[in-house]
């Protein structure tokens, strides 16, 4: 399996963004939006509906998503940030009506289907090739841009290791491709 790299510019984070924006990609400008500011694994993000996200019943957005994870089968509570919110609301706006059952990112093929990993994994080489985007960026990298730039905010190892489920910090170190250059700044910064 290849290895993915997080998108470590924020530069380059915005340039992605704006990508599916500046195309009214509004579904998949809120797939990335929300992949990145919740740490979701592509096949738990491509599973949420309407009702996971938002009360219909209140007109609001939930401050939670709470699902069992695909892959570990633990339970998970992520906070929904405004940046999310945002991205989801430009969403909804454009559609006619959403329902609880309803997947977010839903596919134009079926009724009522999400979109499959192959074709989001597409759509974020699509926006990567066009954008001449370094590194090796997928889906998961998404995943990994959220810790990434968690630890560069200071956010202790531990708590990103917990958000992870990471069973080491030595894997969430891996995960997070710390590598020379991070090192670099660190010791650039310091002048004690």
């Amino acid at each position: 399996m290849c290895k993915t790299d997080p998108i470590k510019n924020t530069e380059d984070i915005k340039r992605l963004k704006n990508y599916f924006l500046l195309r009214n990609q509004y579904r998949n400008y809120a797939m990335v939006t929300v992949a990145l500011n919740t740490s979701l694994r592509i096949g738990d993000l491509l599973g949420l509906t309407w009702g996971d996200v938002y009360n219909a019943k209140t007109g609001k957005y939930r401050e939670h998503i709470v699902l069992i994870e695909q892959k570990t089968g633990k339970r998970n509570i992520i906070a929904l940030n405004k940046e999310a919110i945002q991205a989801l609301k430009i969403l909804q706006n454009t559609l006619d009506a959403v329902t609880p059952s309803e997947y977010i990112f839903k596919s134009r093929v079926g009724i009522n289907q999400p979109i499959v990993r192959s074709y989001a994994f597409r759509i974020i080489k699509q926006a990567v090739l066009d954008l001449n985007l370094e590194g090796t960026i997928s889906c998961h990298s998404l995943r990994k841009t959220f810790g990434y730039h968690a630890w560069k905010k200071g956010v202790p190892p531990a708590l990103i290791m917990s958000i992870y489920n990471h069973s080491s910090i030595e894997i969430t170190k891996r995960y997070l491709s710390i590598d020379q250059d991070d090192k670099d700044e660190v010791f650039l910064e310091m002048n004690l």
